[in-house]
């Protein structure tokens, strides 16, 4: 047993909360290039996407995100590729994220009324042009609220990277409880550096709706 203070402990968990962070935005960000991607050639209805997005969503929606992380991890080996814990999270995660946030800002774009994409075609907007210049702005004052509460989400999923030896705020916190014989004390404090990352992106979020509310 490993004599540790309340101020060891808690120093070298937020040392690992570096990490969480940094695999979050990594995921929140490059699941949410993917996503977009996906959402413009499934509304775009290119020959074939809206059958390969509706396919892709439901493979990352409908199987848990832990086998996601063991299959990158150890599946990308097979073809030869040097694959690191830190490497195989971000992948799965991205993945992760983006089937979710296409599947929201799809209906986001659902939800703004038909009528402004007929305007939007009788000034002989072209399709992009429709989508940045009309459509999207209506469709992003939907989409704050539940994005950001899902890079919540995604925060709290960082955890799962702790099976694959990623060491992030979980991995940290069963290192530290494994040498300090303390659980409670280790995992308390875990928790508190979860809330303090994820209760904080909630109330911004919440701020961020009710403006978009008043500018309506």
């Amino acid at each position: 047993m490993v004599d540790f203070s309340l101020w060891d402990i808690f120093r070298n968990l937020l040392l690992a909360a570096r990490w969480t962070v940094g695999l979050s935005l990594i995921a929140f960000i490059g699941g949410g290039l993917v996503g977009l991607a996906l959402l413009v050639a499934r509304t775009a209805r290119w020959p074939g996407a809206e059958r390969l997005t509706a396919g892709y969503v439901q493979l990352f929606q409908g199987t848990p995100l832990l086998m996601q992380l063991f299959l990158a991890y150890f599946g990308l080996a097979l073809f030869g590729v040097d694959t690191s814990a830190w490497m195989a999270a971000a992948v799965a995660l991205t993945l992760y994220t983006s089937a979710f946030l296409v599947e929201i800002w799809r209906g986001c774009v659902a939800a703004v009324p038909k009528g402004q994409w007929e305007a939007a075609q009788s000034l002989a907007l072209s399709f992009g042009e429709q989508l940045r210049h009309v459509i999207l702005p209506q469709a992003t004052r939907i989409a704050i609220a539940p994005t950001v509460g899902f890079l919540v989400q995604v925060v709290k999923g960082t955890a799962l990277a702790s099976v694959i030896g990623f060491v992030e705020l979980t991995k940290a916190g069963t290192m530290i409880t494994n040498a300090t014989f303390q659980p409670f004390l280790v995992y308390s404090c875990v928790a508190l550096l979860y809330f303090a990352l994820c209760f904080p992106v909630s109330l911004y979020a919440r701020s961020l709706e009710r403006k978009m509310n008043v500018s309506r």
